[in-house]
C-alpha cells in the first residue's frame, strides 16, 4: 500500500500545484481512510518533504514545491491527436495523458515540458493528464523519403512521402532553397517548419541529400539508416586516419606484452563474420581445476584518446546490423584488418586468463595486454560436429585441437550450472535468419539454430565479463560497468498477482526480489500452455540493460558484478574498458588516475546506451520490414501459428519462423470477443472461445504492407478454440447483431488497425527492449545477444555474427 500512497499523493499534488492542503484533506481527495491510513499520509509527506517535492506552508498545510510544478518527459503521440508523456525515469508514476488540444502540436519522441491539470484516481486507475507547456527538444530533426511532384503540392516544389508510423498523419512539402530532386529519388529533407496553427497536418523542409533511387536494391534499408540518423559512411579523414595505422603488429608494439603465441588460441564464430575480436583456449590443470583464457583484440592500441577515429567511433557508440548488411563502429581497415584475430596472424590483445573450479568459480585471475597468433579460424558449425555430432571427417581434420574442444565442452557445463544455481533467468530466446537474394529481396525466414559451440562461447564471454568488472569494482577505481537493475516493488508485485491466475504462488518480497525467484517461476510453467504468456509477463517487470559508472549489478544474470569487456570492434563501451585497464596499469592507482575517468564515464554511459538503443531500433525496424517483404509473396496461404500477444483491439500471432502479424478484433466474425485484462485474453460473448498468449491457432495471410511493416492475418477454424469460464457470466442482452464484423474496427474504442495508436511494436511490452539477455550489437552471451536476438558480427554483405557473445548481458 505505502508504494501506492506515495505515487498517489505525489500525483494529487502535482495535479493542484497552486493549492495547499491539510492531512485530512488529502486523506479524503484520496479515499484514504482509517488511523492506520492517516498515519500513513504523515509519513509519506513527511518523506516527500525531506525528498524536496512538497514543502509547508505558515499554516502547517502542505504544498507542491514550486520547483515540481514543471515535468519533464518524452511524448508519445496517437494518430488521433492525443498522446501521452512519460516522465518518470524509474516508470512509478503513470504516463500522463495528454488531450489533443493540449499538446502544442508535438510529435513523438520530443521531449517536452508539462504540466498536470488532473491528478489520476486511484480507484478507477485512471492516470493523470496534463498539457505540455514548452516543447524542449525536438525528436525529428530529419526525414527521408521519396520525392514525389502532385496537384496538391500547395505550391511548394514537391513533397517527401513520408513512412515513418508516427509522421503518416502528415504532409511533408520540399521548399525551393536546398536541392531541386526528380520525382523517383529518395532524399532527406531538414525539417524547417514544425506544425503548427497554420498548417497543423504539414511540415516544410529543405532537400539536403539524395541516397538513391526508389528502384535501387537495398534502398529500403538505406532509408531506416537514415530515418534513425545512423552515420552510413564514414568521414574521409577518418578513413585516411585508418588507412594510415600499418596493417600488421610492429616489433615495438611487442614490448610490456606477454606472449601468448604458444597456446591454442582459436576463435569460434559463424562461417560469414569476418571481425573476428575474441580468442579463447582452455585445458585442465594438474589441481583438477581449469584455466580459462579469454583474449580479446586490443583495439584500444589503435583507437586512441580523443583521435578521429576515436571521436567517430564514440559518435556511433556501437555497430548496427541491418539483415544484408552492417554499418560498423570502426572502418573496416580496423575492424576487419589489424583489430581483427585472424588466424596464423600475429595480433595484439588484452587477456583475461580464468583458474575455475569444479563449482564454476574463478578462483584466480590475470588481466594483462599480450601478443598473440590464431591457431586456427573455428566456426560454429565445425564445434558443433565436434562435439555434438562427432563427425568424423571434421574430428580428424583438427584432431589436434579435439582434445581442448573436449575440455571445452566440459568446462562450459559447470560454468553453466553455476549460473544457474545463483539464479540467472534462461529465457527461450529464438531467433530469426532473413535470407536475401542478390537484390536484398527476403526470399526465406527461418530460425537460427543454437548448438552447444555458441552456447560455450557465450559462457566463456560471460565469465571473462564478470572477472574483469569485479577485478575493477575491488581495485576501487572508476570503472564502466553494464548494468540490470532489479526490478521495481511495484512492477514485481503486479506480475505476482497475474500469476495467481494460474495457481502460482511466489514466496518472498518482491521489494527484495532475487533473480531466483523468477527463475523458479519458469521452472514451474516450462512446458505448460501458459509458459509463454508468463515469459511475456515477467519480461514486462523487468528493466532494461544499460551502461553506468556504478556497479549495480545485472539481475537478469544473477551477477553482483558485470562489464563489457569481450566485443571492443563493435561496441564503444568494450574499446572503453580496454583503455581503461591500460591507463591504470601504466600509472598505478592512485588520486591522479582516478581523475583521469572519473568525471566523464557517467556521460559515456547514458550516450552509448542511446546508441544501443538507436541500433537496437533500427535492427528492428529493418527485420520488420524484410519479414513483411517476404510474407507479401505468400498472401492468401495458411499457416500454423500461436498466439503471441492479446490486446483489446485483438491478437498478434507468431509463426514458426517468429515472424509476427495482427489478427484484429473485426476479423473475429464467430462472435463479439471480450478483452479480460486480468487473464490476457480474449473470450466470445455467446461462445465464451478463448484465445490467450502462447494458444496454437491456424491462420491465413490476407494483407501486407511492407512500408508500414504490417502483416494481416486471419483466423481460421474458431470452432477449434477451448472455451472457459473467464468473462463474468451475464444476462444476454441483443446488440442488433452486432458481432465482430460490424464494429468497425472499434469495438473498444481504440480504432485503426493498432488499437491505441500503439504501433506493431506492441511486442508483448517490448519484448526486445526489457529482455536482459538481448542486447546491443551483441556481446556473446545471452546478453551477449543483439536485441534483434542476432549476435550479427561485422558481416559484410551479409555475414551474421550468431550466437550469443554476452550481447546484452
Amino acid at each position: 500500500m505505502q508504494d501506492n500512497l506515495k505515487t498517489d499523493i505525489t500525483a494529487f499534488f502535482r495535479a493542484h500545484a497552486d493549492q495547499t492542503y491539510t492531512v485530512e484533506g488529502i486523506s479524503d481527495a484520496l479515499h484514504y481512510h482509517g488511523s492506520a491510513a492517516f498515519k500513513l499520509i504523515v509519513q509519506e509527506l513527511a518523506q516527500l518533504e525531506r525528498d524536496g517535492l512538497v514543502q509547508v506552508t505558515d499554516r502547517g498545510h502542505f504544498q507542491l514545491d514550486p520547483s515540481q510544478k514543471i515535468l519533464t518527459g518524452i511524448f508519445h503521440g496517437n494518430d488521433k491527436g492525443f498522446g501521452f508523456v512519460a516522465y518518470d525515469e524509474n516508470k512509478v508514476e503513470p504516463d500522463a495523458y495528454i488531450a489533443p488540444d493540449n499538446t502544442m502540436r508535438a510529435l513523438n519522441g520530443d521531449t517536452v515540458n508539462i504540466e498536470l491539470i488532473r491528478a489520476g484516481d486511484p480507484r478507477t486507475g485512471k492516470g493523470p493528464e496534463g498539457k505540455v507547456v514548452e516543447i524542449v527538444e525536438r525528436h525529428y530533426e530529419q526525414v527521408v523519403g521519396e520525392f514525389l511532384q502532385t496537384d496538391d503540392d500547395a505550391g511548394y516544389v514537391g513533397q517527401v512521402s513520408l513512412t515513418d508510423k508516427k509522421l503518416l498523419k502528415y504532409k511533408f512539402y520540399v521548399t525551393d532553397v536546398g536541392l531541386k530532386p526528380t520525382p523517383g529519388e529518395v532524399v532527406t529533407a531538414e525539417i524547417t517548419e514544425y506544425p503548427n496553427d497554420a498548417h497543423p497536418d504539414a511540415m516544410v523542409g529543405i532537400a539536403k541529400q539524395v541516397i538513391g533511387s526508389v528502384d535501387d536494391p537495398g534502398i529500403d534499408i538505406l532509408q531506416i539508416v537514415y530515418q534513425h540518423n545512423i552515420p552510413a559512411d564514414f568521414p574521409e579523414d577518418v578513413l585516411q586516419a585508418a588507412d594510415d595505422i600499418p596493417d600488421h603488429v610492429l616489433p615495438e608494439e611487442m614490448t610490456g606484452r606477454e606472449d601468448v603465441t604458444n597456446q591454442n588460441l582459436v576463435t569460434i564464430d559463424g562461417e560469414s563474420s569476418k571481425d573476428l575480436d575474441d580468442a579463447v583456449t582452455a585445458w585442465q590443470l594438474p589441481n583438477g581445476n581449469y584455466h580459462l583464457g579469454v583474449h580479446i583484440a586490443d583495439v584500444s592500441h589503435y583507437v586512441t584518446p580523443g583521435s578521429l577515429i576515436d571521436k567517430e567511433a564514440y559518435k556511433r557508440g556501437t555497430s548496427v546490423y541491418l539483415t544484408d548488411r552492417v554499418i560498423p563502429m570502426l572502418p573496416r581497415r580496423l575492424s576487419n584488418g589489424i583489430c581483427s584475430l585472424n588466424e596464423g596472424e600475429l595480433r595484439l590483445c588484452m587477456s583475461c586468463e580464468m583458474e575455475i573450479d569444479h563449482d564454476g568459480n574463478v578462483v584466480k585471475h590475470r588481466i594483462h595486454p599480450s601478443v598473440m597468433r590464431s591457431k586456427a579460424r573455428m566456426t560454429y558449425t565445425a564445434v558443433n560436429q565436434i562435439l555434438e555430432a562427432h563427425d568424423e571427417v571434421t574430428m580428424d581434420r583438427y584432431k589436434d585441437l579435439v582434445p581442448m574442444f573436449e575440455t571445452m565442452g566440459d568446462l562450459h557445463r559447470i560454468l553453466l550450472k553455476h549460473r544457474k544455481n545463483r539464479g540467472a533467468i534462461d529465457f527461450d530466446d529464438r531467433e530469426a535468419e532473413i535470407i536475401v537474394d542478390d537484390k536484398g529481396h527476403a526470399i526465406d525466414v527461418k530460425l537460427r539454430t543454437r548448438g552447444l559451440a555458441e552456447r560455450m562461447i557465450e559462457s566463456f564471454m560471460l565469465a571473462a565479463n564478470e572477472t574483469v568488472a569485479e577485478h575493477y569494482f575491488r581495485a576501487k577505481v572508476p570503472f564502466l560497468y553494464r548494468v540490470h537493475e532489479t526490478p521495481d516493488g511495484d512492477r514485481v508485485r503486479s506480475f505476482f498477482e497475474f500469476l495467481t491466475a494460474f495457481g502460482i504462488n511466489v514466496k518472498g518480497d518482491p521489494n527484495h526480489l532475487r533473480p531466483k525467484m523468477m527463475q523458479g517461476v519458469l521452472k514451474q510453467v516450462a512446458g505448460k500452455p501458459e509458459e509463454a504468456m508468463v515469459s511475456v509477463m515477467m519480461l514486462r517487470s523487468l528493466k532494461q540493460a544499460r551502461y553506468s559508472d556504478q556497479s549495480l549489478g545485472h539481475f537478469g544474470l544473477g551477477a553482483q558484478f558485470y562489464t563489457h569487456f569481450t566485443s571492443p570492434i563493435r561496441r564503444y563501451p568494450d574499446t572503453m574498458v580496454h583503455r581503461m585497464i591500460h591507463y591504470y596499469a601504466d600509472h598505478g592507482i592512485n588520486a591522479a588516475s582516478k581523475e583521469q575517468f572519473a568525471p566523464v564515464l557517467e556521460e559515456i554511459g547514458t550516450h552509448t546506451s542511446e546508441m544501443e538503443r538507436r541500433a537496437v531500433d533500427a535492427e528492428r525496424d529493418t527485420k520488420d520490414m524484410k519479414m513483411a517483404e517476404y510474407m507479401a509473396d505468400h498472401v492468401g496461404e495458411e499457416f500454423d501459428a500461436v498466439v503471441s500477444s492479446v490486446m483489446k483491439f485483438g491478437m498478434f500471432v507468431e509463426l514458426p519462423n517468429t515472424i509476427e502479424g495482427l489478427i484484429h478484433i473485426s476479423r473475429m466474425k464467430d462472435d463479439y470477443y471480450e478483452y479480460v485484462e486480468k487473464y490476457l485474453a480474449l473470450v466470445g460473448r455467446n461462445t465464451r472461445r478463448t484465445y490467450r498468449i502462447g494458444q496454437p491457432i491456424r491462420v491465413k495471410v490476407i494483407h501486407v504492407d511492407k512500408e508500414q511493416s504490417e502483416i494481416d492475418f486471419e483466423l481460421l477454424n474458431p470452432e477449434k478454440a477451448p472455451v472457459s469460464d473467464l468473462l463474468p457470466h451475464r444476462e444476454h442482452r441483443s446488440r442488433g447483431g452486432r458481432f465482430g464484423n460490424n464494429r468497425n474496427n472499434n469495438q473498444h474504442g481504440n480504432g485503426g488497425r493498432n488499437g491505441n495508436g500503439n504501433n506493431r511494436n506492441h511486442r508483448n511490452g517490448n519484448r526486445n527492449r526489457n529482455n536482459p539477455h538481448r542486447s546491443n550489437t551483441t556481446n556473446r552471451s545471452t546478453e551477449h545477444r543483439n536485441q534483434n536476438g542476432n549476435r550479427n558480427r561485422n558481416h559484410q554483405g551479409g555475414q551474421h555474427r550468431s550466437a550469443n557473445r554476452g550481447s546484452q548481458h
